[in-house]
């Protein structure tokens, strides 16, 4: 088939951004009038023919990936159940547009990941192979104890130091975190290089101090310090590096011929979607560091705080691997536009 693609996108444009603003339309809880209702589906159905006529054609990656994200969204729309839409909307970003997102944008996770894995040994290698770099390397006044002083000091006050403000202190750290988590996601402006940059340097913070509670003896109470927390929150800055770096891939990618606007446009829900389930993560976390991880031995076992980590860090992998598999809207295409494919 001989496809005239100047002429083709030009033609079928204005049809995909009428669909597109149905579809926002619905997606924001509103409805359509009949003639509108059958324009909508006459989009859905001119989008779907297009769809299947760009899908051999290599030379248009990008607004394939738009175009079949836009297809889904409206057989989602199409299909769906209409009665109670608003009641159960809620339940069903947490159970199913969360993870999906999460997992149609895996790549960009991996390597959110592995950039801060090689920030971890970097850290750890710099203190074992200079341990004057502690100062340079180590955050939050680490470096002004040893792990032994410290952990001896916070056993010894019990906890007390947060009685009476413990709420407080929880707002606070998820108002800190929060913050960090989105400013890591607003790097991708610089082409994702400031999120790695983010993601790396986190990184060596949690290498180095990581490698000095091992070395001094230690690495029981940090395990059951930061995992009762760390099990949600390092997943959650990692997923907001995430979304960093899916913003700098779309800077990035002029493979095809969609304009700059148009490939932040196909993004943005799924920005959305990322930063708003970390917000929703470091809240949880911030509400265990201020209160659960502060208690230590001998009035809280550091077997029940590693345990209740563990579990956290299990529950919360099942549920961004699994939650949403049988929902349509992944059947109809599980890898729905990966930024790094």
């Amino acid at each position: 088939m001989i496809l005239d693609l100047e002429k083709f996108l030009s033609t079928e444009r204005p049809h995909w951004e009428s669909l597109e603003r149905g579809l926002a339309k619905l997606e924001s809880g509103g409805s359509l009038d009949l003639p509108a209702a059958e324009q909508f589906l006459a989009n859905y159905e001119r989008a779907s023919a297009a769809l299947a006529k760009l899908s051999t054609f290599a030379a248009e990656p990008v607004t394939r990936r738009h175009l079949e994200s836009l297809v889904a969204r409206a057989y989602a729309e199409l299909h769906e159940t209409r009665d109670g839409r608003r009641p159960h909307s809620i339940w069903r970003w947490l159970s199913a547009t969360f993870p999906q997102t999460f997992r149609r944008r895996w790549r960009a996770f991996q390597v959110s990941f592995g950039t801060t894995v090689v920030g971890v040994l970097f850290g750890a290698l710099s203190l074992l192979m200079d341990p004057a770099s502690r100062s340079v390397t180590m955050a939050f006044g680490h470096d002004q104890q040893t792990p032994s002083e410290r952990v001896a000091a916070e056993e010894a006050a019990g906890g007390a130091r947060l009685s009476g403000h413990s709420g407080t202190f929880a707002a606070e750290l998820m108002d800190n975190n929060i913050r960090v988590s989105i400013v890591a996601l607003a790097l991708g402006m610089t082409y994702g290089l400031g999120s790695l940059v983010a993601l790396f340097y986190n990184g060596v913070i949690l290498g180095s101090v990581a490698c000095d509670y091992i070395q001094d003896g230690q690495g029981i109470f940090l395990a059951a310090w930061i995992l009762p927390h760390g099990s949600i929150e390092l997943p959650a800055i990692l997923i907001a590096g995430q979304g960093g770096l899916v913003l700098g891939n779309a800077l990035l990618n002029r493979a095809g011929r969609d304009a700059l606007a148009d490939r932040l446009r196909a993004i943005v829900p799924d920005l959305v979607t990322l930063i708003t389930g970390v917000a929703l993560m470091l809240v949880w976390a911030g509400m265990i560091e201020g209160t659960l991880s502060q208690y230590h031995a001998p009035i809280l076992p550091y077997w029940v705080k590693i345990g209740f980590g563990l579990v956290e860090l299990t529950a919360l992998c099942a549920y961004l691997g699994l939650a949403g598999k049988n929902f349509t809207s992944t059947k109809a295409n599980p890898e729905l536009h990966d930024p790094l494919s």
